[in-house]
């Protein structure tokens, strides 16, 4: 048997979606029947006060890997927090403009105008690594927090091709794993102009 159907046939006698990623909902499923008991530190447990504004606005699917990254991050002494969560077309637009139209210092920072980004749809986040109150903008610990996510099965903008991102994470909807991106990017906007879960 495959790990992905091992996984799966798991997750469905845990009665729990049934993705075959072994993520943070499945984990504590698992230790929560094996011992009885909940995690000592669950992937709901509140962060800081900024983050949980952020997260906030991000899908709920999303919310728990949010914090369970904050979590494992945390554990191998690497304090990150989440700063950048749900973007509108138009904040996503005001974005795209920097570097071209608008002249700001530091250049281009992103290739997705309104509705091309997964930060419209509420699936993507970027954390920002901390030492004290000191914002690093630049840290190898972006590195050590992109393969933490992966474990957790989200995507990592530092894996990307054209601009790395390395503070990006994401969670690719099941309905899309065989999407490009751009397919899904096209379905994302098709849903939300149905309102229509991104989810399910």
């Amino acid at each position: 048997m495959k790990n992905i159907e091992m996984i799966k046939e798991i997750q469905q006698k845990l009665g729990i979606e049934v993705d075959g990623l072994a993520g943070p909902q499945t984990w504590s499923a698992i230790y929560t029947h094996i011992l009885k008991k909940k995690l000592p530190v669950s992937p709901t447990d509140q962060v800081d006060e900024r983050s949980e504004r952020v997260i906030a606005t991000l899908q709920p699917e999303v919310q728990i890997y949010a914090r369970a990254l904050i979590h494992k991050a945390e554990e191998v002494g690497i304090d990150i927090k989440v700063i950048s969560g749900l973007r509108t077309y138009a904040e996503q637009d005001k974005l795209y403009a920097q570097g071209r139209t608008e002249n700001i210092k530091g250049g281009i920072v992103t290739n997705a105008k309104g509705g091309q980004s997964n930060h419209n749809f509420g699936i993507a986040f970027d954390i920002g690594v901390f030492e004290g109150k000191e914002y690093l903008e630049d840290s190898p610990k972006y590195k050590a927090v992109g393969a933490l996510g992966m474990q957790l099965g989200l995507e990592w903008g530092g894996n990307w091709k054209t601009i790395v991102d390395q503070p990006h994470f994401q969670l690719r909807p099941l309905w899309a794993k065989d999407l490009s991106e751009k397919e899904m990017l096209a379905a994302l906007r098709e849903r939300k102009d149905k309102d229509q879960a991104i989810y399910t």
